[in-house]
This record gives C-alpha cells, sequence and structure tokens, in this order.
C-alpha cells in the first residue's frame, strides 16, 4: 500500500505550531517534508519545555515532538546570501513551500511569493501569518492567545459572567492548529488544480481570518440574529439539553440533538413528565426556556453516580459521555483498540510514543516512518539527495556557518 502525497516534496520553513502542523499532516500521507531550521537554535519550540524527552532539560521537547513526525531536519542561516541560494535550490526541486514568517520577512531574504513562483510556475507557495498581508495589521505579530482573544474565540468560551467567568482560551493553540488544518487542505486543493492546468499559486491564510471563519454558527447566530453570543460554559447556544450535569459523584456530559432523544432522555432518567410539557416538546422551546429545564435535569442527575447514568443513557440510545481527562483516554479500552498511540523509533528513544493520525484510508496508508528529527539531523542526507552535494562542498558550508 503506498501513501497518498508519495513523490511530493515540501520545503518547510514554518516553526511553532499552525505551519508545523499543516506540514506534519502531508508528511502524514506520505509527502516528503524538508524542515529548514536557523542553525544553532532551530524551532522556538524545541526549547518550549518540560516535559523533555528523556527527562531532561534542554532534550527534544514534548511541543516540539506533537508536531514534528514525518520530517526531515536541515539547518540553513537564511540571514546569509548563500543560505537564500540554497533554499532556492530545494525549491527548485520542490512541489510546495510553506512558510509562517512575519509578513515582509520573505521578501528580504529573496524569496517571496513572485520571485519564486516566476522562477518555479508549478510550486504551491503557502504563507501563514497572524493578519492578512493587504491588510493594516499585516506587519504585526501574533501568537495564538492573542488571536483566541482578538478573533472572538475567548468571548464564547468559559463560565457565564454571572457565574463569575471571564474570558477564558481553549486548553489547546486551536487557532494555530485549525489554520494548520485550513492551509494543509489548500494545498492539497492546489496540488489538484495543478494536475489539471499545470499551474502552482499562491495560498494565504491568515490566523485571525481562520480563527474568524471557524467560529461556524455562532459567527451565524450573530449575524442572522443579531446579538453578539456569550459564554454559556459547556452549554450549547442552539440546543438544550446539551451540557455538562453534575452527577453524585462527578460529571456527564449530555449531548441531546433532537426532539426524539430529548424524549428517549426525560424517560429513562424518570422523568418522562418533561417530555409531556408543551414548553419543553421542541427545541426551540427549550432554548427558551432553558433555566428552568435545565435546573429540573440537574436535580435529577444528582440523585445517581455518573456510571449509572451513562449505562442508562447508553442503552436508550442518548448520547452522553464521562469528562475523561487524557489519562482516561490513553488507558481506555477504545485507545487501544483504535490503537491511538504510535511507536516510533527516535534516537533519543527506542519507542517514542505518538499520537495517530485519525485518517484511515481504504487505499492508501497513513504513515508513522519518521520521527520529530533532531535539530539538522538530516542536512546532509538531504543536500546528496535532493542537490546532488558532494561531501566537500558541504563540509565547505558547514565551516562558513551557511549550514
Amino acid at each position: 500500500m503506498t501513501s497518498a502525497l508519495q513523490g511530493i516534496r515540501v520545503v518547510d520553513l514554518s516553526r511553532v505550531l499552525a505551519g508545523p502542523w499543516a506540514t506534519q499532516l502531508l508528511g502524514d500521507y506520505g509527502a516528503d517534508v524538508v524542515k529548514v531550521e536557523q542553525p544553532g537554535s532551530g524551532d522556538e519550540t524545541r526549547q518550549w519545555g518540560p516535559p523533555w524527552l528523556g527527562g531532561e532539560a534542554g532534550g527534544e521537547s514534548a511541543y516540539f515532538l506533537s508536531t514534528n513526525r514525518n520530517k526531515r531536519s536541515i539547518t540553513v542561516d537564511l540571514t546569509k546570501p548563500e543560505g537564500q541560494a540554497l533554499v532556492r535550490e530545494l525549491v527548485a526541486s520542490a512541489d510546495v513551500l510553506v512558510e509562517n514568517f512575519r509578513v515582509g520577512t520573505m521578501n528580504r531574504f529573496g524569496l517571496s511569493a513572485p520571485s519564486l513562483l516566476a522562477a518555479h510556475p508549478g510550486l504551491i507557495y503557502c504563507s501563514i501569518s497572524a493578519y492578512g498581508a493587504g491588510s493594516s495589521r499585516a506587519g504585526e505579530p501574533g501568537y495564538d492567545a492573542m488571536i483566541q482573544a482578538s478573533a472572538g474565540l475567548m468571548s464564547i468560551t468559559g463560565p457565564p459572567d454571572e457565574e463569575g467567568g471571564g474570558p477564558q482560551k481553549v486548553g489547546v493553540a486551536v487557532a494555530d492548529i485549525m489554520t494548520g488544518m485550513y492551509a494543509a487542505s489548500a494545498i492539497l486543493a492546489a496540488l489538484n488544480s495543478r494536475q489539471s492546468n499545470g499551474r502552482g499559486q499562491h495560498i494565504e491564510v491568515p490566523l485571525y481570518d481562520a480563527q474568524v471563519a471557524w467560529l461556524a454558527n455562532q459567527n451565524m447566530n450573530y449575524l442572522v440574529g443579531g446579538v453578539t453570543p456569550q459564554r454559556l460554559g459547556t452549554a450549547h447556544p442552539n440546543i438544550v439539553p446539551y451540557q455538562a450535569f453534575a452527577t453524585s459523584d462527578g460529571h456527564l456530559m449530555l449531548a441531546v440533538g433532537n426532539d426524539r432523544q430529548f424524549n428517549a432522555c426525560v424517560k429513562c432518567i424518570g422523568r418522562g413528565d418533561l417530555g409531556e410539557n408543551p414548553r419543553y416538546a421542541e427545541n426551540a422551546g427549550r432554548v427558551r426556556h432553558r433555566d428552568d429545564l435545565v435546573a429540573q435535569l440537574q436535580a435529577t442527575f444528582a440523585q445517581n453516580t455518573t456510571a449509572y447514568w451513562l449505562e442508562e443513557l447508553r442503552a436508550a440510545s442518548v448520547p452522553a459521555g464521562p469528562v475523561n481527562d487524557l489519562n482516561d483516554v490513553f488507558t481506555g479500552e477504545y485507545a487501544t483498540e483504535r490503537n491511538l498511540v504510535r511507536h516510533i523509533e527516535h534516537p533519543h528513544s527506542d519507542s517514542l510514543p505518538s499520537v495517530a493520525n485519525p485518517v484511515t484510508f481504504s487505499e492508501s496508508e497513513v504513515s508513522y516512518r519518521l520521527a520529530p528529527p533532531l535539530l539538522g539531523q538530516h542536512t546532509s542526507e538531504v543536500l546528496r539527495e535532493w542537490l546532488d552535494y558532494e561531501a566537500a562542498e558541504i563540509d565547505r558550508m558547514k565551516s562558513d556557518g551557511v549550514i
């Protein structure tokens, strides 16, 4: 079985998370991804620890390991003209370039999209930035947390203000991750377009724009309803009951998505009377009378354990689940059944754990062939393989600080 992107070459000039997330996906699908890093320091996330692989400060950070599988690392000093020329050589052998420097930086390196596309019309050039290149904020830097705040996500995340809530960010860098997902899908679309017309193109994916785009129903709630969405904790703005409830020994998450499921839910918890109440018969009414209904459901769920209620709800085919921590997730039976953790050989570990890509193809494979690389681990290998460099030339460039 072959990989879907076998034969596709990617020059990865990105770092931190959004760009590396996109290129890790391309690598999982079989692309040959060469990660270009600054000599001596590399991707900032190499220093984002603890924890470290092996438990020692200065080793490979867990953060870096989470987003750089299936890549080879080379070091190139982009501030040196010879380093810039080397990247142009790599691009001549590549299908895709991904970068997430601040807007204007690639121009200063002589690696702008117009210049590289003029030389290589089939290139897919993907730029990830904080804000759009044509905007008044184009030159500003951006990290995930500030984008979560400024692009709306933190305004709808966390408990309501009347319950002592305040703006909260999501527990992982979802603005970065979703931008990476948009970038990866755009690159695949551009590769498909190139199949028919032979032309590459420049793709721009700003973090801010991506964050706004995936607010989905909350965006449309505002645009159609004219009311600014507020924080609701675990509750859903458009569906009731769809939130966490406290039980006698913990919590469960109830996700009732339609009127049939609501009737099944209240019957199985011994509150069939709620299903007969015309105020709650349809979802629109349940949303209008949210507070009254939720209070009655909460009083019922508090009378027994999480395990008891989950068994009852499961038997009635009502969507509900426990509020698991990551220990529960990775030690649970489902993780074993689905092989959610894969192990890869790494220079610092015989069996580095890595979280599985969730995609399964019927005719292609998802690859786990390369552990996240050490800084510059593959410099000589890639220069020989991609550019036919001789050992003496590689040694000279190393001594000159180019690589």
